[in-house]
C-alpha cells in the first residue's frame, strides 16, 4: 500500500516550476514558432527528446529523479529512466515533473499518447497524463493508478477532443511518490501521441456522473469536480481518465440564478433554480448539478478576537492550522459535505444528513492548553425537528499524538435547545474549563459534532478556532490627537489634568482601585467593580465641549456604564459595550447624552457594573 502520496498530488499543480530546461534540443524554442501554424509532431521521446522539449520538476519533488538511461530501453538506444525517492528523503519526497514545448504543437491529427514502461519491481504510478503546461492548464488529463511490471507494457492515454488541442504545450507529466515507503526505478520508452482509431464509446461525465442537489445562496461560487471521460478500449476494457474542464461546454438552465464559466466555476448571482449540464464534443455528459438558492445570504459575525490570541481550525479571519479534513465519513457517519459554501470570500462548511461529524487535525495536533475557550458559529438550516440540540466533544490523542495510543481523552458540552434556533446564527463561547473529561489539552486532534437525535439534519458552521482571554491589556491606550486647546483632561498623560482630582474617593465601594502602567502609559484599573467614583478638583464648565472622550479595555465585564454628575446631584449613565475582545476601544460619547446633568457645573464621574475595567484618556473635547 502506498503511503500518504495524496498529500502531494493535491497540491503540485499550484506549486512553482523549480527548475526548466531544455533536454537534448536541436534549436531555440521561440525561433521556429509562428502564429499561424504548429508543429504536428506526435513524438515526445524515441530513443532521444524531439526537438522543442524542455522538462521542468514540479516543486517539492526530487530534481534530480530523472534521467536518460542508455542501457535500459523498450527498443532502440534509450528509455527515461525516474529514480523514486523514499519516504524522508532530504531531496524530494517524490518523483514528478512535465515536458512543455514552449511553441506547441498541434495534436488534432491524434486520439492517444501512447508510451511503453517497466519498473524495477510491481508498482502503482500515480499519476500520468498530459496537458500540464504551467499555465491555465486548461487541457490537463489524468490517468491515476496506472499499473507497472517488471516486464515492458504498453500504456494508453485517450485524448478527449482532439481538436481542442490546436497548440497545447504540456506534451507529458508524471508524478509518483514511494512503495510502502520504499523508493524503486521505473522507465517509460516511445512516448508519442498517435491516431490508433480503436477507442471507442466516449462517455463524459460532471460530478462523478451523479445528479446532485445543492442548497446555496447568492454570492457562492462552486467549481464543478468529478470531470471525467470513461473510453472503451481495443481490450474490450473501459479505460476512465479525469480531465480538465475547458474540455466541456457548461450551460445553466436558469441564467438569472446560476452562471457557469468555461472554468467549471458555477456563481449563484439570483434566487430560485437552476440545472447546470455539460457536453463533450456535441456529446450529453452524464451527472447535473441542481442549485437551489435561497437568496441573500447573512455571513456569522465576524471574529473579534485579536489573532495573537488564536488557534483557527476554520476561519476565514485568521490563518488556519493544518486540518486533515472537515468531515472524516467515519463508520456510522451518514454526515455529507464540508468546506462546501464559497461566498464573496467567505467560506462556510455545510453538513447535510447530520447524525454526527468529526473535524480532524493531526499533522501535527495542536496544543490548547494555554487557550480558555472554544468558539463556534453555527446556523441550523432544516425546519423540521423541535429538538435543536447538539453535543461538542473535544478529543485529545494523548502524548504520543495517535489515535488509540497513549492518554487518549475525550470530553463533551451538551447545547440545549433554546440556544439553537432555526435560520439565525448562534455564536458559542465554550470554556475549555467545561470540558472537563480532557486529562489533557497539549495534543488535540479533534473537535466532534453530534449526534443527530437532536433533530438537527443541516447545519451552516463558521469561526471555528481556540482563543485565550485576554485579562489585561499588552499596548497602551491609543494617544490622542486632539489639540491640548480644544481639550479638558480629567485622565491622560497626553494632556494637563485638573489639578486635585481624587481618583478613589471614600463612596463604600468595594471597587480596588490603583493605576498601573501599560507599556509605559499611566493607566487607571478597577478590579472587581461595583461602583466607583472620580471627584473632579473643581467644577468644570463644559458646555462648550461636544463630547466627552474615554479609552477602556475589559476582558470580563458584562456590564459598564459611565455617568457624568452635577451639582444637586443629577447624574445620567452611558451604557457602554463590554467585553473590549478586541482590544482598546476609543469612544467619543456625545455631551447631549447626558441631559438633564448641567454641563455648565460638572464636579463628578462615576463608573458602575462588574469586572475588571482598565480606563485611560479620559476628557471633553470640540
Amino acid at each position: 500500500m502506498k503511503n500518504l502520496k495524496i498529500n502531494y498530488l493535491k497540491n503540485i499543480f499550484l506549486l512553482a516550476l523549480i527548475c526548466f530546461f531544455s533536454v537534448n534540443c536541436q534549436r531555440d524554442m521561440s525561433e521556429d514558432a509562428t502564429v499561424s501554424t504548429y508543429s504536428k509532431n506526435g513524438d515526445v521521446f524515441i530513443d532521444g527528446f524531439s526537438a522543442g522539449l524542455g522538462y521542468g520538476a514540479f516543486g517539492g519533488s526530487k530534481y534530480t529523479a530523472f534521467t536518460v538511461d542508455k542501457e535500459v530501453k523498450y527498443e532502440g538506444t534509450a528509455s527515461m529512466r525516474f529514480d523514486v525517492p523514499s519516504a524522508g528523503d532530504l531531496n524530494g519526497a517524490y518523483a514528478g515533473g512535465v515536458y512543455i514545448d514552449g511553441s506547441g504543437r498541434n495534436l488534432t491529427d491524434y486520439d492517444a499518447i501512447t508510451f511503453w514502461v517497466k519498473g524495477s519491481q510491481a508498482a502503482s504510478l500515480n499519476s500520468v497524463g498530459f496537458g500540464v503546461d504551467f499555465g491555465l492548464n486548461k487541457y490537463k488529463v489524468e490517468m491515476s493508478n496506472v499499473s507497472i511490471g517488471t516486464n515492458w507494457q504498453k500504456v494508453i492515454i485517450p485524448i478527449p477532443d482532439a481538436s481542442k488541442l490546436v497548440q497545447e504545450k504540456g506534451l507529458f507529466w508524471y508524478s509518483e511518490g514511494p512503495e510502502n515507503n520504499l523508493g524503486y526505478t521505473f522507465w517509460i520508452d516511445n512516448v508519442k501521441y498517435e491516431k490508433l482509431g480503436t477507442i471507442a464509446h466516449e462517455n463524459p461525465s460532471i460530478l462523478s456522473g451523479v445528479d446532485t442537489v445543492e442548497q446555496t445562496f447568492i454570492g457562492s461560487n462552486i467549481t464543478l469536480s468529478g470531470l471525467t471521460e470513461t473510453f472503451n478500449m481495443a481490450s474490450g476494457l473501459n479505460q476512465t481518465i479525469s480531465i480538465a474542464p475547458g474540455y466541456f461546454t457548461f450551460t445553466s438552465s436558469n441564467s438569472s440564478v446560476a452562471t457557469v464559466n468555461e472554468l467549471g466555476v458555477v456563481s449563484v448571482i439570483g434566487s430560485g433554480t437552476s440545472v447546470i449540464k455539460a457536453t463533450l464534443g456535441g456529446k450529453q455528459a452524464t451527472g447535473s448539478l441542481t442549485i437551489n438558492s435561497l437568496g441573500a445570504f447573512t455571513p456569522a459575525p465576524t471574529p473579534t478576537q485579536s489573532a495573537s490570541n488564536v488557534i483557527s481550525i476554520f476561519s476565514n479571519a485568521y490563518t488556519n492550522v493544518p486540518v486533515d479534513y472537515y468531515n472524516g465519513y467515519w463508520g456510522g457517519s451518514t454526515t455529507q459535505g464540508q468546506d462546501d459554501i464559497h461566498i464573496s470570500g467567505d467560506d462556510i462548511i455545510k453538513y447535510s444528513q447530520l447524525n454526527y461529524v468529526g473535524i480532524q487535525f493531526t499533522h501535527p495536533t495542536i496544543d490548547v492548553s494555554q487557550m480558555t475557550n472554544l468558539h463556534i458559529d453555527l446556523k441550523v438550516q432544516n425546519t423540521s425537528g423541535a429538538r435543536n440540540s447538539i453535543n461538542i466533544k473535544l478529543a485529545d490523542f494523548g502524548s504520543d499524538g495517535i489515535y488509540g495510543g497513549v492518554g487518549d481523552s475525550t470530553s463533551e458540552v451538551p447545547i440545549v435547545n433554546s440556544s439553537l434556533p432555526t435560520g439565525s446564527w448562534v455564536s458559542l463561547d465554550l470554556p475549555l474549563s467545561s470540558f472537563t473529561g480532557l486529562s489533557s489539552k497539549t495534543h488535540l486532534a479533534q473537535i466532534i459534532l453530534g449526534p443527530s437525535s437532536s433533530g438537527i439534519t443541516d447545519l451552516l458552521v463558521d469561526n471555528v478556532y481556540f482563543y485565550a482571554v485576554q485579562t489585561a491589556p499588552t499596548t497602551a491606550a491609543p494617544t490622542p490627537t486632539v489639540p491640548a486647546a480644544n481639550v479638558i483632561s480629567v485622565f491622560s498623560d497626553a494632556y494637563t489634568n485638573i489639578t486635585g482630582n481624587n481618583l478613589n474617593p471614600n463612596w463604600g465601594q468595594s471597587t480596588v482601585t490603583t493605576q498601573t502602567p501599560i507599556a509605559g502609559n499611566n493607566t487607571l484599573k478597577y478590579t472587581g467593580l461595583n461602583y466607583q467614583g472620580l471627584q473632579l478638583g473643581s467644577a468644570q464648565n463644559v458646555s462648550g465641549m461636544s463630547f466627552l472622550h474615554i479609552d477602556y479595555y475589559t476582558a470580563n465585564s458584562t456590564a459598564l456604564n459611565a455617568y457624568l454628575i452635577s451639582t444637586g446631584p443629577v447624574e445620567k449613565a452611558k451604557a457602554l459595550t463590554v467585553p473590549t475582545s478586541a482590544g482598546w476601544v476609543s469612544l467619543e460619547i456625545p455631551l447631549s447624552n447626558f441631559s438633564p446633568v448641567n454641563l455648565a457645573d460638572i464636579i463628578q464621574m462615576k463608573f458602575d457594573g462588574n469586572g475588571t475595567i482598565y480606563l485611560d484618556n479620559i476628557y471633553f473635547h470640540n
